[in-house]
């Protein structure tokens, strides 16, 4: 089950409430389980419930009701694994957007990136140490009872499983957290996180490719899952499927690592001073086409409503102007065109890079009236503008 923890950008083009059943906030972080999970625990019933039949065949159909609550009590474990990523995170001051449990395991996304590589490494490994101390766990609690029994079967069964997710999830490749940790040690020794994310995502794309090949091949052999006289047509075809999907998500994971490192790089290039559109004031009764003469006279694209003290009280929004026709511009008032500011559409003029987009992502908006530090009005800053420039520097070359 893969863990694939997100970090940074990327959260700001996640999710929003619509990631799946909402099931409650523990410290404070919503918990989603994604509908893809619905259709992950029918097939958990259904191979462990075959499992079970082989096992203890006394219990008859009875055997899929305890084979649903495997799947319920494994994803549970995954879940704390999840909890693991977010008290780590939470500790070092990261905020966490959400967790989701989907077809392949969970997700813990995390909106920014850790500040040290000691940090990156914690947060990286405290999911899977957790997932070996519930195996542990799960072990000691199989010695209380007998192994041909259905608590005996069942712990046996989450003690594997936890085993294997802590085992998986510590292949030293990204997404997984043993790419985080190996991105940590290399940035570590090298003092350039790109140099590990390179690294780790590379290693993570030969793990896909390994996933794809390997994973049918060891079962077709027995060495992993049934004896070989036990395989069919049917355990051939989802083994092939199962390893295409994981591999898939294995290998775009690494690929959105390598995307967003090199953004990360580009970071300090977005400037709100740059990207700003120079604006001028007008009154609220100002027609539109008054308004536009001003500001082509004075070389600006955008219109800044003020009070008549001169101090800004809203925005003439670019998508609005462009839906009056040119010849009712004359007829129609800037203010029927505005959008009334709010604190957190002003932002200073001294933000860039990262604390520019945490801005941008905390009040969502198409404008924002950029300011000086002290208060006077420098412009218009459009989230198309900023969209732009993350596309120029994602196409940049990595230095």
């Amino acid at each position: 089950m893969a863990d694939t923890d997100e970090t940074g950008e990327r959260a700001g083009r996640r999710s929003g409430p619509g990631g799946g059943l909402l099931m409650g906030r523990p410290f404070g972080v919503p918990v989603y389980v994604s509908p893809s999970w619905f259709l992950v625990a029918a097939l958990i019933t259904w191979v462990f419930g075959d499992q079970l039949d082989r096992i203890l065949p006394d219990l008859g159909p009875v055997r899929y009701l305890v084979s649903l609550f495997f799947a319920v009590a494994f994803y549970a474990s995954v879940l704390v694994h999840e909890l693991a990523h977010t008290v780590a995170a939470l500790r070092f001051k990261l905020p966490v957007r959400r967790i989701q449990l989907q077809f392949f395991g969970g997700v813990s996304e995390i909106e920014k990136e850790s500040e040290t590589p000691g940090r990156e490494f914690v947060l990286a490994f405290v999911g899977p140490l957790l997932s070996l101390l519930l195996a542990g766990a799960f072990y000691l609690g199989m010695q209380a009872v007998d192994p041909a029994t259905v608590p005996g079967v069942l712990l046996a069964g989450l003690m594997i499983s936890n085993l294997l997710v802590a085992a998986f999830n510590l292949l030293p490749g990204l997404p997984l957290d043993g790419g985080r940790m190996l991105r940590a040690v290399i940035w570590g020794i090298t003092g350039k996180p790109m140099a590990g994310t390179i690294a780790a995502a590379w290693i993570g794309r030969a793990l896909a490719v390994a996933v794809l090949l390997g994973l049918p091949l060891l079962t077709h052999t027995g060495l992993v899952g049934n004896r070989t006289a036990d395989i069919g047509g049917i355990e051939t075809v989802m083994d092939a499927l199962l390893a295409a999907i994981l591999a898939a998500i294995i290998w775009t994971g690494a690929g959105n690592s390598l995307r967003m490192a090199r953004l990360r790089e580009h970071l300090p290039e977005l400037r709100a001073r740059t990207l700003t559109r120079r604006a001028i004031p007008v009154e609220s009764a100002t027609p539109l086409s008054e308004a536009l003469r001003r500001a082509t006279e004075a070389g600006a694209r955008a219109l800044v409503v003020v009070d008549g003290h001169g101090d800004p009280t809203a925005i003439v929004r670019e998508t609005a102007i462009a839906s009056v026709p040119e010849h009712r511009r004359p007829w129609v008032a800037v203010s029927g065109l505005a959008q009334d500011l709010t604190d957190g559409m002003k932002v200073s003029a001294d933000l860039t890079g990262e604390a520019l987009l945490d801005h941008l992502r905390t009040t969502p908006a198409t404008e924002y009236l950029v300011v000086e530090p002290t208060g006077e009005i420098y412009g218009v800053l459009s989230t198309t503008d900023v969209e732009r420039a993350f596309v120029k520097a994602m196409a940049r070359p990595q230095s």
